[in-house]
């Protein structure tokens, strides 16, 4: 086996800037470009979906829309995996996987925001839940692979920290390229109008995103750095067998209040920024850009405090710094025609960016360690299940956000009321988190991998 160089692993980082980008595309403007607020009306933006809470008299459409598609995603999730696990393909079980995903996952992405009825219409309900259900099917295709991957390619801690700092850095760089978008499509406004100019932008950051998925599976041989068998049983014996791990289900119950709050809190970040706040649509990528790269300038330290402190003390310390950013941000205000609400916004960047790399480093090492120290014990590599169970926390809990975040925000809107709500529920939900994050026996797990006891 070759030895993993800092090359190979920041060549497969790049595949998490690309389909962090795609997921930033979707998760932080379709709420936005569907469910307007009168700032964004008054700025030229189109309503295609009916507003309201029409379902049942509870949820939007575009919430039900959600929670379809993130349904749909959690039965692919254990399909993918399994098949992935299984696979005895030549060139390997992961990349293949995410070559072939590549141009339908990005192809999806646009397609989300292009309607064939340029107005209010159910037939764009229909358009949008179709496509975002090809969106979730091909992003589990190239994601599950890709994050089993990250231990298969690790051959101890250091270097399982290593890429999972990697990937941090381009994942939030990716990320940071979608909060981008107002920049770009508020230069083309003026020529485009608001939501052509949206629709390119968003053309043209798919365009990069795509580039950067087909880096992993083009340039890194698999069989080189990977020799594993191949798993056997099928979808729902290898499921039960995953979910038999009780520290492993603990960990995912504290995954899934931190997804809920975590979405909540970036579908309402516009929100936040305009309605309570009085600032800027733009100032909301400023405020992440900003966040990003204070985030950034942690992964150092957060990389050598993972090798001296417990990750588990360290996740519960994120848990509850964000429990207190969220609940900074249901008490925001600001003056209309002000920047009052600037102080709001730079408290909530300064604090914000310690957790961000906290968490977005350290869980995907913890199911690694979960999921190695499973296969020392029953001698079955399953690491596609491990990551694709984790996966189906974060889209659980991304799909009740969406549930609670697109209803909540039709509460009080013109005085922000839903939104304040949203955001003391993302406090509640994020230190219920760092509660049962403490019943995690990351010593038994430790030693099971024979680790030092920390």
């Amino acid at each position: 086996m070759k030895k993993l160089t800092k090359s190979v692993i920041w060549r497969f980082a790049m595949g998490q800037l690309g389909w962090s980008l795609l997921s930033a595309l979707v998760t932080n403007w379709v709420i936005s470009f569907y469910e307007p607020n009168q700032e964004m009306l008054d700025a030229g933006q189109i309503i295609f979906l009916p507003q309201g809470r029409v379902i049942f008299g509870i949820f939007t459409i575009l919430g039900g829309i959600f929670a379809l598609g993130r349904l749909f995603d959690a039965i692919t999730d254990p399909w993918v995996a399994n098949l992935s696990d299984r696979s005895t393909n030549p060139k390997g079980r992961r990349l293949p996987f995410m070559l072939k995903a590549a141009i339908p996952f990005a192809l999806a992405t646009i397609l989300i925001y292009c309607t064939p009825i340029q107005g209010e219409s159910k037939l764009n309900g229909v358009w949008v839940l179709v496509m975002m259900l090809l969106f979730y099917l091909f992003m589990t295709v190239y994601c599950t692979p890709y994050n089993a991957l990250i231990a298969e390619l690790a051959t101890n801690q250091k270097e399982l920290t290593d890429i999972s700092t990697a990937i941090s850095f381009t994942f939030i760089f990716g990320s940071a390229f979608g909060y981008a978008a107002p920049f770009i499509w508020g230069a083309l406004t003026p020529s485009l109008g608001r939501v052509g100019a949206i629709r390119i932008t968003f053309i043209g950051l798919a365009i990069i995103g795509f580039i950067c998925l087909l880096i992993p599976p083009l340039t890194i041989k698999e069989h080189d750095y990977v020799h594993v068998n191949p798993a056997e049983g099928n979808v729902l014996n290898s499921l039960g067998k995953t979910f038999g791990s009780r520290d492993f289900r603990i960990f995912v119950a504290s995954d899934v209040c931190y997804w809920v709050a975590i979405t909540m809190f970036q579908s309402g970040l516009t929100f936040f920024i305009t309605s309570l706040m009085k600032l800027p649509e733009t100032m909301n990528t400023i405020l992440f850009i900003g966040m990003t790269l204070l985030s950034v300038l942690c992964y150092v330290p957060v990389n050598k405090l993972a090798g001296k402190f417990a990750k588990r003390n360290l996740i519960t310390f994120a848990f509850c710094q964000f429990a207190a950013v969220y609940l900074l941000t249901a008490f925001s205000r600001g003056t209309e025609g002000t920047n009052d609400g600037m102080i709001f916004g730079l408290l909530i960047m300064v604090f914000a960016a310690l957790p961000m790399a906290i968490l977005g480093i350290l869980p995907q090492t913890v199911v690694a360690d979960i999921a190695k120290a499973n296969e020392i014990e029953t001698g079955e590599n399953r690491d596609g299940m491990f990551f694709a169970a984790r996966t189906f926390s974060m889209k659980l809990g991304q799909s009740v956000a969406a549930l609670l975040f697109t209803s909540l925000g039709t509460i009080g809107r013109a005085a922000g009321t839903g939104y304040r709500m949203a955001a003391i529920c993302s406090c509640v939900l994020c230190t219920l988190a760092a509660v049962l994050l403490r019943f995690y026996n990351e010593k038994k797990i430790m030693a099971t991998l024979g680790e030092p006891e920390k």
